[in-house]
């Protein structure tokens, strides 16, 4: 058990750092999820029925890749800690993948041009994006067991996270548009854009600590804990499993929302440049909104700030949609939506770190790297399915990159992976938040906890 709770030094500090590897993360991943399929489609000449094809099979050895790297970060032993060193490790080969992700030879033809995409696209999220992901995400649980200190950082990782999907949002396509607009200006921007990934993740390795040991470290007894041993008390875990169910959801939804963005601004809003606008609004409010988000955690809980945002993203992404285009209604949706995204951003990490204590107090088994490693092997299976329905119901629909005018069946394509996708994953979210009792249980489980390691 960690013996000081509160981060203690540099509080503010460590909780920029701390944030500062999701902004790495986002770099890559919203990148990945707002505009990776655009790229294939319109300026590598890439099916998209065949790249979310790729994409779907892809997550599948990416799932099996977090199991083992969660692994790995729990038998890691080094003087930085279990996940830290994973930071400094994998920095440098994660800007690089991300710039050969957007790299793909267009003079290349079709199969090619798809081994080359399967291949880059399983190097940066089957390995490289896993082996500096999952040890980020153990991180939280391993810094503080105080479920308020771990709703701050999750708020400034979520704040980070946000400042990092901000600048992909609003700077990637500018960028392209100043290296030519054409298929090398991307890989250029990503050269830029990696740079600064890699920054963020040296703040993120030197300014943080790592604190919490396992009740059973007290005597100095912590061994390994077997696989199959972790896996059984991982599925006894029912706040785990909600979490991880509630994870896969949302990343499905991301990944098809995301990626559809684009389209959605283009074909449906006529202005591609909109995604500036949407984005960058949504994302300003975003952070701006975490600033207030402690304070409601504390007055109401995770559990009921996390419901609330999804009650407003749902609010936000009808009003999108019943707006007609109306500038001032696409404002104040991407308003609403930043908010309801700053509570379920700011909630959702801590309430999955909370689970690791249940676990250890249901089960006696305390297991950062692969709680956090199932977690992303659930929501990655969920972004890769997202990344397979947006393709594929593109393809249904009739989709044309090259079209000057989309038919109304790929309009109405678009419009179901924008807007009632996500509709009907928030209406699923409130569901099983209905179930999601921890919060009240969690003072009494840390008491507990406590009690037995002084025995």
């Amino acid at each position: 058990m960690e013996k000081k709770s509160k981060l203690t030094l540099g509080k503010i500090v460590e909780r920029f750092s701390y944030g500062c590897g999701d902004f790495g993360c986002n770099i890559i991943y919203t990148a990945m999820s707002a505009f990776l399929m655009f790229y294939y489609t319109d300026y590598a000449g890439v099916s998209a029925l065949a790249v979310g094809t790729i994409m779907m099979v892809s997550r599948i050895f990416d799932g099996i890749s977090d199991i083992i790297m969660g692994v790995i970060v729990d038998r890691t032993k080094s003087r930085f800690g279990k996940a830290r060193p994973w930071l400094l490790r994998m920095c440098i080969p994660f800007a690089v993948s991300g710039v050969l992700l957007f790299s793909v030879p267009t003079s290349w033809a079709a199969t090619p041009k798809l081994v080359y995409v399967f291949i880059t696209y399983n190097l940066v999220s089957t390995v490289i994006y896993t082996a500096i992901n999952v040890p980020y995400s153990a991180l939280n649980a391993l810094m503080t067991q105080d479920p308020y200190e771990r709703s701050v950082l999750s708020i400034f990782r979520n704040l980070l996270a946000t400042a990092g999907t901000l600048i992909i949002n609003m700077c990637t396509l500018p960028l392209v548009e100043y290296f030519g607009d054409n298929a090398s200006a991307w890989t250029k921007t990503f050269c830029v854009l990696g740079l600064l990934a890699v920054i963020a993740f040296l703040i993120n390795f030197f300014g943080t600590k790592e604190r919490v040991k396992p009740a059973a470290s007290e005597e100095g007894k912590v061994e390994d804990v077997p696989f199959a041993t972790g896996i059984k008390a991982l599925f006894r875990n029912k706040y785990w499993i909600m979490m991880t169910g509630m994870l896969a959801l949302f990343f499905l939804m991301y990944s098809v929302n995301g990626g559809a963005t684009v389209y959605y601004a283009k074909d449906i809003l006529g202005d591609r440049n909109l995604v500036s606008t949407i984005n960058g609004i949504f994302n300003v409010v975003q952070i701006c909104s975490m600033f207030f988000i402690a304070m409601l955690v504390k007055k109401f809980g995770k559990r009921n700030v996390f419901s609330i945002g999804l009650v407003l993203n749902m609010i936000g992404i009808l009003l999108l949609h019943f707006s007609g285009g109306a500038m001032v209604l696409i404002v104040v949706s991407s308003v609403i939506r930043g908010v309801g995204n700053a509570c379920g951003g700011a909630t959702m990490w801590a309430m999955v770190s909370d689970t690791i204590d249940y676990g250890e107090w249901k089960t006696g088994v305390r297991t950062e790297g692969l709680v956090n490693s199932a977690c992303s092997f659930g929501y990655k299976i969920g972004n890769g399915i997202g990344s397979a329905l947006l393709g594929l119901i593109l393809e249904i629909g009739g989709y044309v990159g090259e079209a000057v005018a989309q038919t109304e069946s790929a309009l109405l394509s678009v419009e179901i992976c924008f807007i009632w996708i996500p509709v009907a994953v928030y209406v699923i979210g409130l569901v099983i938040m209905k179930f999601y009792h921890l919060d009240s249980e969690f003072a009494g489980i840390l008491e507990d906890l406590k009690n037995r390691a002084a025995k």
